[in-house]
């Protein structure tokens, strides 16, 4: 049965963006938990190349209807011009880790987009 909850993966070029990525959707309560991953190695294409980077990977865990404030709060303190922000539903979990997430992230927001970065950050 699906859930109100989705996964959104968002990658960074430094741990410093990372943190204050991560930090910032979880103080702000838009995302319940952000795990960060190191030592992602990614490759792509990039204005006509193929490029390689070190990234950070970080995981979100939020709700299905902050995913706009989690995008626009990702590009706000996001370096890159095209940042990488995928959601994936949450279709089955653990109860338990459902409840919890419901639990420490807002429901929803009413924020406009103009003054949701100031609010969050």
């Amino acid at each position: 049965m699906p859930t109100p909850y989705t996964v959104c993966l968002v990658t960074v070029g430094d741990e410093k963006t990372a943190s204050a990525i991560a930090e910032g959707l979880v103080n702000g309560k838009l995302a319940a938990c952000v795990s960060m991953v190191g030592g992602v190695e990614s490759v792509y294409h990039w204005k006509g190349a193929v490029e390689r980077s070190k990234e950070f990977l970080l995981i979100v865990k939020t709700r299905k209807n902050l995913m706009e404030d989690v995008e626009q709060f990702v590009k706000s303190k996001h370096a890159y011009k095209v940042p990488e922000i995928i959601f994936l539903d949450i279709e089955n979990g653990s109860k338990d880790y459902l409840d919890w997430l419901g639990a420490n992230t807002l429901f929803t927001t009413n924020i406009p987009k103009d003054a949701a970065i100031k609010t969050i950050s």
